[in-house]
């Protein structure tokens, strides 16, 4: 088990894809704190502490990242190579969690270094259990660098 608890940056534009993993999450037994960045561009601020997030109490190292493909101004797969080409950032787990399962989106996000990707499915008892899983491995399991 890991010392100190996960932080996880969500980052997802649409408002009740926010509220359906924060709920999941939840459920699951998820209580680590979220921050939600609702495009590309602000993802990376978060990451590297500029404009509103330049205070390191307002924008924490993550030691999660659930990104969706699909954002306004920077997409998702920009946003994932800015932070695996990055040494400061590149340790960051970082999870695709897309509606989009084409085969095509899934090779480059691995081209990219996603350490996962998981699509989301409609029903949402189905999207609580994929969350179960990420919970159990990415949040309990698994052993970040500090």
């Amino acid at each position: 088990m890991n010392d100190e608890v996960v932080k996880i940056l969500l980052v997802e534009d649409n408002d009740d894809h926010v509220e359906l993993t924060k709920r999941a999450l939840k459920e699951n037994g998820v209580l680590n704190d979220i921050y939600v960045a609702k495009d590309g561009q602000k993802a990376l601020d978060f990451l590297y502490r500029k404009g509103k997030y330049s205070e390191k109490t307002k924008a924490p190292r993550p030691g999660l990242i659930l990104l969706d493909v699909k954002l306004p101004k920077i997409d998702g797969f920009e946003v994932l190579e800015k932070i695996k080409s990055d040494p400061d950032l590149k340790s960051i787990p970082v999870i695709i969690l897309t509606t989009s399962s084409r085969d095509e989106e899934v090779a480059k996000g691995y081209a990219g270094g996603v350490n996962s990707y998981v699509t989301k499915p409609i029903d949402f008892n189905e999207f609580v259990n994929k969350i179960k899983s990420i919970r159990l491995y990415w949040v309990l399991v698994n052993k970040l660098p500090k």
